[in-house]
């Protein structure tokens, strides 16, 4: 198999997987130091600072960064003291590229660090997730699996570098991105709006932070992420209600997700004008705010 482009010549990426982890900064790392391997690192969130080959280069939530062998680096802390990035790092050795030396990640203009933006961005958060996952696993294969993710990483940073492919006018990444997101909260929060839903929790398993996700959901809903959830739940107690479900108003509360029914019942009077007790049996009007 080959696959060729103006830069590069792929004919065969089969690379050794050497190591994985996820570290979050406290200190300045100890020592400028290098490697004979090829170490990646992508910055999950937070900021920071790197000295690289004598050049110092700030960091931030989703930069890519290149360490080629040889190549001397060091992370620093932020000079406010702030707690730094929190990184994912991958090693590997024993492949090359046409025309480049071996385990050198090609990089344009003999950069270190890659600025990663929408689908990119979000397709190397996954990535990262999944690997961690399948590291603490001890399932067969688990060294093959963590091979194959090393490699989407590499062929990520390749096809970056590639001449981009031409799209639809109008046509998006960032958007599309941002609506897939989206979307994945609002499944989940249909899924589970019976059960206790934390944002927080949300946002860690997404590799996202709790800000960015509301201020996307906003950008995308017009609404914030929780009054999307209490507006679902009211809904469902109030299709349950409706019917003329027997259960008390407690129960009720309790399978909408809601262990305080004096809590639920203020907001059920809020949102239709009229308490969970009498819309029993009767068609609830639409909503008031």
């Amino acid at each position: 198999m080959a696959t060729e482009n103006d830069n590069f010549t792929i004919e065969n990426l089969d690379p050794t997987f050497l190591f994985c982890w996820k570290g979050t900064r406290t200190k300045d790392e100890p020592n400028y130091h290098s490697h004979d391997y090829l170490e990646i690192a992508f910055v999950l969130s937070g900021t920071g600072k790197y000295r690289i080959a004598d050049g110092i280069y700030d960091i931030q939530e989703g930069d890519l960064l290149i360490l080629n062998p040889g190549v001397k680096h060091q992370a620093l802390m932020n000079e406010d003291g702030v707690v730094g990035t929190t990184e994912f790092f991958v090693g590997c050795m024993n492949f090359q590229f046409k025309g480049e030396k071996e385990n050198h990640m090609p990089m344009p203009g003999g950069t270190h660090i890659m600025h990663t933006t929408g689908d990119v961005r979000q397709k190397l958060f996954k990535i990262c997730s999944s690997m961690e996952v399948e590291k603490a696993s001890s399932k067969i294969g688990r060294y093959f699996m963590l091979k194959s993710y090393l490699m989407q990483i590499m062929l990520l940073i390749i096809r970056e570098q590639c001449e981009p492919v031409e799209y639809a006018a109008g046509y998006a990444f960032e958007s599309v991105n941002k609506k897939y997101v989206v979307e994945q909260i609002v499944n989940y929060f249909e899924d589970h709006y019976s059960e206790k839903i934390s944002l927080d929790r949300i946002a860690e398993n997404m590799y996202l932070s709790t800000f960015y996700i509301s201020k996307i959901f906003k950008s995308e809903t017009g609404d914030t992420p929780i009054r999307h959830l209490i507006n679902i739940r009211l809904e469902k107690a109030k299709e349950l209600l409706e019917t003329g479900h027997p259960g008390s108003v407690q129960e009720i509360a309790a399978m909408v997700g809601y262990d305080d029914a004096y809590h639920f019942s203020k907001l059920f009077k809020k949102h239709y004008g009229i308490t969970p007790s009498q819309a029993k049996g009767v068609r609830v009007a639409g909503t008031r705010d």
